[in-house]
């Protein structure tokens, strides 16, 4: 399992239940790298699309005890959420949000894709900071570029201690 998550200088990751800039290049990036693949979120995070509709051409995870839909998988405990995900090829499910349901799967995924913003959101939530955390290691890095006025960085964290569930 992978995450991928935009974060600013401060490892911020949104404010108000959105995204703390747009950046096209960063939509672009997530767009092709989750497309046909399964997205695994809460619920705080599929009602922040649009029209709180699940993503499309993706299998969409909800992990909630609230949400009751058909048009996405539900599950109610992290418990199910696991037995739900196995069902899937790992290296096709990305931990897409929020704070909560990355903080507990990043133990579990092997690498985070990460866009990183040079600049300062004003964040209320926030990603681990991975280059702080014992078994993360930075594994790539793209060259700096500007979209919308924002200096980007896409980049691969790898897990030296990938927990199995």
């Amino acid at each position: 399992m992978k995450a991928i998550v935009a974060v600013d200088k401060n490892w911020g990751i949104g404010k108000n239940n959105d995204l703390l800039f747009s950046i096209p290049e960063d939509m672009k990036f997530f767009r092709q790298t989750t497309l046909g693949k399964v997205v695994v979120m809460g619920s705080n995070t599929l009602k922040s699309f649009p029209n709180g509709n699940p993503l499309k051409n993706r299998t969409n995870v909800v992990l909630s005890k609230r949400v009751k839909r058909d048009d996405c998988i539900v599950a109610t405990s992290l418990e199910e959420l696991f037995i739900k995900i196995k069902e899937f090829d790992d290296s096709e499910v990305f931990v897409i949000g929020g704070a909560m349901l990355y903080k507990t799967l990043l133990p579990y995924c092997e690498e985070v894709l990460v866009t990183k913003v040079n600049a300062d959101g004003d964040a209320d939530v926030f990603f681990e900071n991975l280059d702080k955390l014992p078994n993360w290691s930075l594994f790539s890095e793209s060259d700096s570029l500007i979209s919308n006025g924002k200096t980007i960085k896409f980049t691969v964290y790898k897990n030296h201690s990938v927990q199995t569930f």
